[in-house]
Formats: structure tokens, C-alpha cells, sequence
């Protein structure tokens, strides 16, 4: 059994890694260099047809023809953290991580990088978060793949966009604190 993810870097494919280093999950980590256009070599799109990262391939014999090939970093981040994280075992906590994953990836990132979106959604959706990231994990008693997708987006914040002020957002601006001191995080980003 080998779990190998395939990434750039400055990628999508640092929430996969960093739920990876999180869960103790092993992986071999297969940096692409995009610059050079790896990603779209016959190797790659073969796994992706899209050529597109992150993708991450599960070779196990007990899997169906003993490969899964997968793309998109929430359905890997699902998969992930339901068999091999612990989570989503039953269909309201898988319910739960999807509402999660799918709300970073398409409404928090879409608010974020979308320059209209990110003046007309981001303070609402913050305002929301904010409120939310004060009762605790989002999925319960401990960090989970749901705090992953979320706080990755959210500690792109002061990388991508330092200008924003937070200042209104004291749970989102500890959250962000929090994520950046965690071990994994820093090894996964190479502050470590």
C-alpha cells in the first residue's frame, strides 16, 4: 500500500499534505515543476487528464484494480480523511466534512480570489467565521479535515493578501496565529 501525492508548489496541493503530516498519514510526495510544464507530460496526465494539481494515487491491493487516481484537492481531502484519517464515519460526519470542504473550496476561495467577490463577500463571509472559529474545531472536539480546508484558505490571508485588515475579526485572526505555529503546517509550507 503507497499513497504518493503529486504537487507545485505554492499549490492546492499543500491542504492534502498538510491533512497528511497532521494525521500521520504516509505519503511519498511528488513535486512537479510546473514551470517546466511536468504537469502536462503524458506521466502526469495519464493520473490527471485535466493536468492539473494536486492529484494523489492509492496503491493498494484491496482497492478495485489496486489503484484509485484522484484530482481536486477536496475530493482528495474527503478520501483522505475518510479512510485513512479516521473521520466520516457515517453519513452525518461525512455530511458534515463535505459542507466543509466544499465551502472552502468554492465559497471561501472564490471570495478570496475573486477580486469583485472578495469586496462584496469576504467581510460577510468573515463575519460568519469569525463567529463559528469562537466555538472551537468545526467539526467537533478535535482539528479535523474540515479545519484544514478552512484554515488553509485562511492563512493564505496574510500571504497573498497582507493589505486586508482582520482587525474585525479577532477568532479568524487567532485561527490564522494558530495554524501557523502548528508543526505540520510549517513543515508542509517550509517555515520549518
Amino acid at each position: 500500500m503507497a499513497l504518493t501525492l503529486y504537487g507545485g508548489a505554492r499549490s492546492r496541493a499543500s491542504m492534502p499534505r498538510w491533512y497528511m503530516e497532521e494525521k500521520g498519514i504516509a505519503y511519498n510526495w511528488q513535486l512537479l515543476d510546473m514551470e517546466a510544464g511536468e504537469h502536462r507530460q503524458e506521466a502526469f496526465t495519464a493520473i490527471n487528464p485535466f493536468g492539473k494539481v494536486p492529484a494523489l494515487v492509492d496503491d493498494d491491493p484491496a482497492l478495485p484494480g489496486g489503484r484509485l487516481q484522484l484530482f481536486e484537492s477536496g475530493a482528495i481531502l474527503l478520501y483522505l480523511a475518510e479512510r485513512y484519517g479516521g473521520e466520516c464515519q457515517n453519513a452525518a460526519e461525512r455530511g458534515l466534512a463535505q459542507q466543509w470542504v466544499l465551502f472552502a473550496n468554492a465559497t471561501l476561495a472564490t471570495a478570496l480570489f475573486v477580486p469583485s467577490n472578495r469586496e462584496r463577500e469576504f467581510p460577510r463571509l468573515m463575519e460568519v467565521l469569525d463567529r463559528k472559529l469562537g466555538e472551537g474545531p468545526l467539526m467537533g472536539n478535535s482539528w479535523s479535515v474540515a479545519d484544514c480546508a478552512v484554515n488553509a484558505y485562511l492563512a493564505y490571508l496574510p500571504i497573498f493578501f497582507p493589505q486586508i485588515d482582520l482587525s474585525p475579526f479577532p477568532q479568524v485572526q487567532a485561527t490564522i496565529a494558530a495554524t501557523q505555529q502548528r508543526p505540520a503546517y510549517q513543515h508542509v509550507m517550509g517555515q520549518r
